[in-house]
């Protein structure tokens, strides 16, 4: 970017901030559930009961799940959670319509939930300054949307794997840097911007609308996120991040390929983007452990159960 174009881009965004620092709620009534996870899915089933126990473990009230043409019996894994309402199971047949599917899911439960975040299966939300996602976010109240930064996790070195073991546990080898990347969360109490290009990639980006003017999220640590800012570990403690596990092992990488994507239409997990990824992988991570054990505890519990 030249001096000229970062200059404007500076000045973009200290009036970007002066919005959101302005911005009053919109709305304010009490509602079902305060934290919810809208995702989309296609033949997870031997992932979703762990990534599940884990969210509600670190605060998550509830979760809407949009089926994308699953045909692994994913039902007999989350039965028992459908059973007990945390989980809202609505099929979505409508193919690489993930954007659509997550923007149906602000219309229609919106008025349910104080937050929903919009996270896929291999995504986990690890407080790592912060006690809880909860504690988290209820500092961000009168903020319309915030941004979470990516960990990328790789392979550790694992041509395959048992899945019936915890992905949280396999997987400790960890990018050094965050990514400028991440996922949001859509506070409900102000208004989301529909049917714009600027919400082409919501789940990344998400932008809303104050006083008929659109503004991007606020990142973990409050900055408006229209400039790219890179989170530095080494400058400041991260309060909490996504440790994305979008690799696994080998073979369950190319396994991930074969069942195709519920956003692009067309392959995005070949060998080359496998080892890409896996060879920015050179630390240990090991923050989410503080919750592993606990995690074996319910889900044993919850095996029980069913």
């Amino acid at each position: 970017m030249s001096p000229r174009g970062y200059l404007a881009s500076f000045f973009r965004n200290m009036y970007y901030s002066w919005l959101i620092k302005t911005d009053k709620p919109k709305r304010d009534a009490k509602r079902k559930h305060h934290i919810s996870l809208c995702i989309m899915f296609k033949d997870e089933a031997p992932y979703l009961r762990e990534w599940i126990e884990y969210h509600l473990m670190v605060g998550v009230d509830h979760f809407y799940m949009y089926d994308n043409n699953s045909s692994d019996g994913y039902k007999s894994v989350i039965e028992s959670y459908l059973d007990e309402g945390l989980i809202t199971l609505i099929p979505w047949p409508e193919e690489h319509a993930q954007v659509k599917g997550y923007e149906d899911c602000i219309r229609r439960f919106q008025g349910e939930s104080d937050w929903i975040g919009f996270i896929d299966v291999d995504e986990f939300l690890v407080p790592v300054a912060e006690e809880s996602l909860v504690t988290f976010l209820d500092r961000f109240s009168n903020r319309p949307a915030v941004l979470v930064y990516w960990r990328l996790f790789g392979s550790g070195g694992l041509i395959e794997r048992d899945t019936k073991r915890l992905v949280t546990e396999d997987f400790v080898v960890a990018s050094e840097k965050l990514y400028t990347k991440g996922k949001c969360f859509f506070n409900s109490n102000f208004d989301y911007l529909f049917d714009s290009p600027r919400n082409k990639s919501m789940f990344h980006h998400l932008w809303t609308v104050s006083k008929g003017k659109a503004i991007p999220p606020v990142d973990v640590f409050g900055r408006t996120t229209y400039i790219d800012w890179y989170p530095n570990r080494k400058a400041r403690q991260i309060p909490i991040q996504i440790n994305h596990y979008t690799l696994k092992s080998f073979l369950e990488h190319k396994e991930k390929d074969k069942k195709g994507d519920v956003y692009y239409d067309h392959p995005t997990h070949d060998d080359r983007m496998f080892f890409l990824r896996d060879k920015r992988c050179s630390v240990a991570d090991y923050h989410i452990f503080k919750y592993v054990t606990e995690l074996k505890l319910r889900l044993a519990a919850r095996e029980k159960k069913n």
